[in-house]
């Protein structure tokens, strides 16, 4: 099973750019669809998008399509998550995750049994 951890989380004022990394701690990445995930204070955790080993991209949440991109990077075995025009609501702990058991190669909802990273705090703030 896939073992992720993300990084790249910080403070970043409105409008501004950042980018995160969901990187295997073990396993292969390549193998597996990767979705990111973010949870706000006080709301429920919400999928923002996904990307499967062949490169499809599933957008769970429309208020970021235009703003944020995923990509991957299997030779650094890492997926990325490009945020641009931040907005104050777009503060969340985001998470990276992976379907748990043999559907790895499906994108993991919310509603699914999946293996999660620890999650960043992106903080949008003046």
């Amino acid at each position: 099973q896939l073992q992720v951890v993300e990084s790249g989380g910080g403070l970043v004022q409105p409008g501004g750019s950042l980018r995160l990394a969901c990187a295997a701690s073990r396993g292969t990445l390549g193998d597996y669809a990767i979705g990111w995930f973010r949870q706000a204070p006080g709301k429920e955790r919400e999928g923002v998008l996904c990307i499967s080993s062949s490169e499809s991209i599933t957008t769970y949440a429309d208020s970021v399509r235009g703003r944020f991109t995923i990509s991957r990077d299997n030779a650094k075995n890492t997926v990325y998550l490009q945020m641009n025009s931040l907005k104050a609501e777009d503060t969340a702990v985001y998470y990276c995750a992976v379907r748990a058991g043999a559907l790895f190669r499906l994108c993991p909802t919310t509603g699914t049994r999946n293996s999660w990273g620890r999650g960043t705090q992106v903080t949008v703030s003046s």
